[in-house]
């Protein structure tokens, strides 16, 4: 009997085209042969299964199910696309949990902590995890201009602690731009990062669970057009995403191991992709996405493509693994 998927996306943040764009692709592509697929929207104001006529359809939030007029829709697993909050700070995942339905993504508590950039590389820190020299800010908290360049430099990058996909992230040259700098970055997240600049090779590496064992997947090396990877590079073709990285056998051999390593500290499940700057080829850990992109042009799909495993193979995999946890 085929199994009931409802695949979630939209979310409350900024990220919220790109998830309905990822979990478009995730329907598109899981196997109808073995799976039915529903499309359900999750927004602040209303969740909502979106049927093939596009007629929306509310969803209980009692017990995550939908009632139509012939019949009611329970589900037997979710897939998470959803970037940003709910889906990828640990909201939804706490949800499903005290419900019992079983999920594609990480717990709820690996979710939480990975969503805070400052959190996850203090915690990872202690097992040889490298990241970049910081500054932490909450709103409110006095601004020392003069302090902060003594800490991190300059150029320095200034990031929404909290927020996806580059919003509320800006790289400062001037000690005159440091202060708009934070106010954009006050806009996404009540607290703010700021790291040195780190001049080196940028690149991102996949980690799944697929097929019961960790796998880490080929590296991509970023080539940005723009200042940094930021929003339009991303997503709107300002850069150069190559798979694989142009690196020494070395550093691949030294980021792939610190990449599963975090993956395993963290006992994380699902998908997860890590950013990484080398500097004089050591490997510095900048975060790590637990709903990463799933449209066709996005990272962790390009790099399962080259590691042979199709979107359909990559989706199914995620399906199995939540539902066998679960077990």
């Amino acid at each position: 009997m085929k199994k009931n998927i409802a695949i979630i996306m939209g979310g409350y943040s900024s990220e919220y085209k790109i998830s309905l764009i990822s979990g478009g692709v995730v329907y598109d592509y899981l196997d109808k042969e073995k799976f039915n697929a529903y499309r359900i929207h999750v927004f602040k104001n209303k969740w909502v299964y979106v049927d093939a006529d596009q007629e929306e359809h509310p969803v209980n939030r009692h017990n995550f199910t939908v009632d139509l007029a012939t019949e009611t829709i329970k589900f037997d697993c979710v897939f998470n696309a959803i970037h940003g909050s709910p889906g990828e700070d640990g909201l939804m995942q706490a949800y499903f949990e005290l419900i019992g339905i079983p999920q594609t993504s990480c717990d709820y508590y690996q979710a939480s902590l990975t969503f805070n950039k400052r959190d996850l590389l203090s915690v990872l820190k202690p097992y040889g995890i490298k990241s970049a020299p910081s500054y932490y800010i909450n709103l409110g908290d006095p601004i020392d201009e003069d302090g902060i360049i003594a800490k991190v430099g300059l150029p320095c990058f200034v990031k929404a602690n909290k927020a996806g996909s580059s919003f509320g992230i800006s790289k400062v040259y001037k000690k005159e731009e440091l202060l708009k700098a934070i106010d954009n970055a006050f806009k996404e997240d009540n607290e703010i990062l700021i790291e040195s600049f780190l001049d080196g090779t940028e690149v991102s590496v996949g980690v799944i669970k697929y097929k019961g064992e960790t796998k880490v997947l080929p590296i991509t090396e970023i080539v940005s057009e723009n200042d940094f990877f930021d929003y339009e590079a991303k997503y709107e073709g300002k850069s150069q995403e190559i798979t694989p990285a142009r690196i020494t056998k070395e550093q691949e051999q030294k980021v792939r191991q610190i990449a599963k390593k975090a993956y395993e500290v963290l006992k994380m499940k699902g998908f997860s992709r890590s950013e990484f700057i080398f500097v004089n080829d050591e490997p510095f850990m900048l975060e790590m996405n637990t709903t990463p992109g799933l449209t066709t042009e996005s990272i962790l799909p390009q790099q399962a493509k080259i590691a042979g495993i199709s979107l359909s193979e990559l989706f199914e995999s995620a399906i199995w693994e939540a539902l066998e946890e679960n077990n």
